[in-house]
């Protein structure tokens, strides 16, 4: 039985490897797609992390393009490092891969995908805590916690339950380095 689920879910999300094959876009999801989206960066990270064993060097040129897609990855296989000065990180941390309030709160950033690709975000998710991942030592959640680190590194908004992508995009639009950008776009602004 997980066998099977987790080849559902692998054909559903973009697995790496296989990100240059989907769409940039989805269509218009209907209850049952939205459910099994939700459900699905829980599980993806076994599909993922099969693909990443075997490719090895193959995954920086598979993973789709952070400016016209948003990327979720998960913390056991990311180094944060690599987004320092280049892209925001909203970091969704739980207890279970299945936690009700992780599912809601990647399924709110789902929503609003191209409004976070246009600020600079990728999301890293995680909801093994045994696996004790860099970035969960350094965050240190008690439960779930949603949190966005700006693009200097700084942790610039934390909060123990989940955001709606209005209040996360809210937050950000806040951050000095956001709205130097949002000017020097939009130089009449000033």
């Amino acid at each position: 039985m997980k066998l099977f689920r987790t080849l559902v879910f692998a054909a559903i999300l973009p697995v790496p490897a296989l990100a240059a094959d989907t769409p940039a876009t989805d269509p218009a999801p209907d209850k049952e797609n939205v459910n099994a989206a939700a459900a699905g960066p829980a599980t993806a990270p076994d599909a993922t992390a099969d693909d990443a064993a075997t490719d090895g060097a193959d995954d920086a040129a598979a993973l789709p393009d952070p400016d016209v897609e948003l990327l979720f990855l998960d913390a056991r296989e990311i180094d944060v490092r690599e987004f320092i000065w280049e892209r925001r990180i909203v970091v969704v941390m739980a207890d279970t891969p299945n936690d009700p309030l992780l599912l809601r709160q990647l399924q709110a950033l789902r929503e609003r995908a191209d409004d976070f690709v246009e600020r600079d975000v990728v999301v890293i998710f995680d909801g093994h805590p045994e696996d004790n991942s860099p970035l969960r030592q350094v965050m240190r959640p008690r439960g779930f916690m949603t949190a966005i680190i700006d693009k200097d590194g700084e942790v610039k908004a934390r909060r123990p339950a989940p955001r709606t992508g209005r209040e996360l995009m809210a937050v950000i639009d806040r951050f000095p380095l956001r709205r130097q950008e949002v000017l020097e776009r939009l130089p009449s602004g000033r």
